[in-house]
C-alpha cells in the first residue's frame, strides 16, 4: 500500500518528534510522508529492513542506487524497507536531549528493532557518520557487542571495496551490485529465522554468497614494520571474495515512481542510468575500475523509463547519468526520442558527465533544446604529459574545440575540473592548469556568438587521493603543506578576473586517503574519534583534523603510514582478498606505463586484458 502526504505520518509521530521540529532547520528532511514512500500492513511483513544512507536527507535522497534498492527490497512481499538518515547537528542534539531514538521515515519505528540495519556507503569520510547513527539508534557499535542475529548490521557501496577500517563494526559487507545480491541474502536470512540459525551459523552460510564479504571470518596479521603479512580465512570462507555485477541492464530494476521528496534535496529531479562501467581506464578513477564491465541499457528501453519516470513524478528536469555519459552510443538517438516528451512537459535534460573529445555538434543542438545551465569538463591535468600519464586519452586542442562549439551554440559559462598531486606531477603541470583556462577564455573571444553576455570560466582543483584498485594504488599521496604551496601557484598564475578559481579544503582529503588506504587496525581509531565527536565528517562545518590526529595518537597509529607512504607492487594491500575483476597484474602494468607516459587505449579501441570481462562480455563493440 502507497500512500503519500505529510498528513498520513502525524498520527504514527513520537510525541517527543512533534515538538522538536519547530525547533530544527528544514524540518521536512524528518517526516516522511512524501509521494510515493512505500507504506506496508506490519501484518504481512516478516523482515524489516532499515535502509541508513549516512549522510543528510538531501544529500541520501539523491542518491541513485539508494532509490533502486529501495524499490527491490520493497518489491519483495513480506519485506518492509524503511528509509533513514543522518540527522544534522541541531536535530541530533534535540534527539539525544529528549532520547529519541534515530527511527525510519516511514514507521517512525526506532531502527534499533529492524531485523536488518543496512547501510549505502560511497564515501570513506560518512565511516564516522554509520557509527554515530548506530550510536543514535542504541545498537551497540561493534559487531562482537551484537551477539544475536538480531539487528543484523550490513554495509554496501563503493567504500566496500575496502571496508577494513569497519570491519569491527558491519556483520557483513555487500560488494558489487546489489539487485540481485540483497534479495538472495534478505532471503537467507529470512530462512535464518524460520529455522532458528544463530548468528554464526547464519555468517557462515551467507560468506558463499557471491559479493558477501563477513570480515570475521578472515584473521589478518602484520609484519613487524606494520603492513600486512596475511589474511587468512577460516571456517570455510572463501580465500577471495568477486563481486557481484548485474549482467544485463535491460534486466535490471528500475524505479520509475521514484519518491518525490517534500523538501528540495541536491538532485531534485529524474535520473536516467543509461550504462554501468566505463570504457575510459583513467588510471586514477576507482569507479572506472570497479564498475567494469561495460553494461548498456537499450536505446528504447532508456526512453520507456524516462517516460514512465516524468509521468508519475511530475519533474521538469531529467539527469541522463553514466560514468561518462557522452560514451553512450545512441544518446543523440535517445534525445531525439525524447524531445516530443521534453516539449510537451517542458522537460529539461541534464547531461552531467562530458567527455570533451566526444561533444559533438548534434549532441549541443539537442541540449540547446533546453535551458543552458553551462558545461562540465574534466581535464584534470594542466599538461598534456601529466594527461598521458593518467591516460585521460584527451588533448587540449579536444577541450579547446568543443568549447568553441558550446561558445558558438550561445554557452558562456564553463567549469573545468582539476586534480593536484597527481603522481609525477610537476610545477609546470600545476602552472598548465592556469594556461587550459587561459585558452579557453581566448577560445570563447574568438567563438561567442553572443559577447554581450561575458563568460563565466570556472577552474576547481581537487586533491589527489590514491584508492584501492586503481593503477595508482601504490602512490603515495603529497602532504599537506605541499598540496597548499601547489595551490598557492596556482592561484597566482590565474590572473583574469573571468576565471574562478576554486579549491578543495585540504584536511579532508588527507584523511580520506588516510581511511581509504586503511586496515583493520584504523576501527580503533574510528571509534576513538567517535568518542570525540567525529559525525558528518563529510562536511566542513564538523570535520575537525585534530580530533582525528588525537584519536591516532591515543591509538598508537600513525595516519602518516597510510597516507602519504609509497606501496612495493609486492605489499599485501589490506584489501588484497577482494576481487573486482580487474588482475592486479593489470594494475601493476598500468602503473608502469604510466611513468613510461604511455597511454593505453579505451575499450572499444581495443580490449587490454584487465578482466573484468569473466563477468560477462564487455559492451565495447563499435557498432
Amino acid at each position: 500500500m502507497r500512500l503519500s502526504g505529510a498528513w498520513c505520518r502525524i498520527p504514527l509521530m513520537d510525541k517527543r518528534l512533534e515538538r522538536i521540529l519547530p525547533r530544527v532547520q528544514k524540518p521536512a528532511r524528518y517526516v516522511g510522508g512524501e509521494y510515493n514512500a512505500v507504506m506496508k500492513d506490519l501484518s504481512q511483513v516478516d523482515t524489516r529492513v532499515a535502509f541508513c544512507f549516512p549522510d543528510t536527507y538531501e544529500i541520501g535522497m539523491s542518491n541513485l542506487g539508494m532509490r533502486i534498492l529501495y524499490g527491490v527490497m520493497n518489491n519483495m512481499p513480506t519485506v518492509w524497507c524503511e528509509r533513514c538518515f543522518h540527522p544534522w547537528g541541531d536535530m541530533e542534539d534535540e534527539m539525544r536531549r529528549l532520547g529519541l531514538p534515530l527511527y525510519a521515515l516511514e514507521s517512525s519505528d526506532p531502527i534499533g528493532a529492524f531485523d536488518i540495519i543496512a547501510f549505502s556507503v560511497g564515501y570513506e569520510m560518512a565511516f564516522p557518520a554509520m557509527l554515530n547513527m548506530l550510536d543514535l539508534a542504541r545498537v551497540p557499535l561493534r559487531s562482537e557487542d551484537r551477539p544475536g542475529l538480531t539487528p543484523l548490521v550490513i554495509a554496501g557501496g563503493t567504500a566496500m571495496y575496502n571496508c577494513e577500517p569497519i570491519a569491527d563494526f558491519i556483520d557483513l559487507a555487500l560488494l558489487g551490485e546489489g539487485e540481485e545480491q540483497l534479495p538472495e541474502l534478505i532471503e537467507l536470512y529470512r530462512q535464518a529465522k524460520r529455522e532458528g540459525w544463530d548468528k554464526y551459523t547464519f555468517l557462515c552460510k551467507a560468506c558463499h554468497l557471491e559479493g558477501v564479504y563477513v570480515p570475521s571470518l578472515y584473521d589478518v596479521t602484520y609484519h613487524d614494520d606494520g603492513t600486512v603479512a596475511a589474511i587468512t580465512p577460516r571456517d570455510g570462507a572463501p580465500a577471495r571474495i568477486r563481486k557481484r555485477v548485474v549482467t544485463d541492464m535491460d534486466k535490471a530494476y528500475y524505479l520509475a515512481k521514484t519518491i518525490v521528496p517534500s523538501t528540495e534535496i541536491v538532485q531534485d529531479r529524474v535520473t536516467l542510468e543509461l550504462f554501468r562501467g566505463c570504457i575510459r581506464g583513467c588510471r586514477f578513477c576507482q569507479a572506472g575500475y570497479v564498475y567494469r564491465p561495460v553494461r548498456s541499457r537499450s536505446k528504447d528501453l532508456c526512453a520507456a523509463y524516462a517516460r514512465a519516470a516524468i509521468e508519475d513524478s511530475g519533474y521538469q528536469e531529467m539527469t541522463l547519468s553514466s560514468l561518462s555519459t557522452s560514451d553512450y552510443r545512441p544518446l543523440v538517438e535517445l534525445c531525439d526520442d525524447l524531445e516530443p516528451l521534453c516539449e510537451r512537459k517542458h522537460l529539461n535534460l541534464s547531461l552531467p558527465s562530458l567527455r570533451a573529445d566526444n561533444f559533438s555538434m548534434a549532441l549541443m543542438e539537442r541540449l540547446q533544446k533546453g535551458r543552458k545551465t553551462g558545461l562540465t569538463f574534466a581535464p584534470e591535468a594542466g599538461t598534456q604529459r601529466l594527461r598521458d600519464a593518467i591516460n585521460k586519452n584527451l588533448t587540449e586542442e579536444d577541450l579547446l574545440e568543443s568549447c568553441r562549439r558550446a561558445f558558438a551554440g550561445g554557452y558562456s559559462a564553463v567549469k573545468l575540473y582539476f586534480m593536484l598531486g597527481l603522481p609525477t606531477e610537476t610545477d609546470e603541470d600545476v602552472a598548465g592548469i592556469a594556461d587550459v583556462a587561459a585558452h579557453v577564455m581566448h577560445a570563447w573571444r574568438e567563438s561567442a556568438s553572443n559577447k554581450n553576455r561575458g563568460v563565466r570560466i570556472t577552474v576547481s582543483t581537487s586533491w589527489f587521493v590514491p584508492k584501492p584498485h586503481t593503477a595508482f594504488q601504490w602512490e603515495p599521496q603529497i602532504s599537506i603543506e605541499e598540496y597548499e604551496r601547489r595551490v598557492a601557484l596556482l592561484r597566482e598564475r590565474i590572473n583574469t578576473k573571468t576565471v574562478t578559481y576554486n579549491w578543495h579544503p585540504s584536511p579532508t582529503s588527507f584523511m580520506e586517503a588516510v581511511i581509504s588506504r586503511g586496515d583493520r587496525r584504523l576501527c580503533k581509531v574510528l571509534e576513538a574519534a567517535h568518542r570525540k565527536g567525529a559525525k558528518l565528517d563529510a562536511w566542513e562545518d564538523y570535520f575537525s583534523l585534530e580530533r582525528w590526529l588525537e584519536a591516532f595518537e591515543e591509538c598508537g597509529l600513525d595516519p602518516h603510514f597510510y597516507a602519504n607512504r609509497r606501496r612495493e607492487h609486492g605489499e599485501l594491500m589490506p584489501w588484497a582478498h577482494i576481487d573486482v575483476g580487474v588482475t592486479d597484474a593489470y594494475l601493476m602494468r598500468e602503473h608502469d606505463r604510466a611513468y613510461e607516459g604511455i597511454t593505453t587505449p579505451d575499450c572499444r579501441t581495443q580490449c587490454s586484458g584487465c578482466g573484468a570481462n569473466c563477468f560477462c562480455p564487455c559492451d565495447t563493440d563499435k557498432k
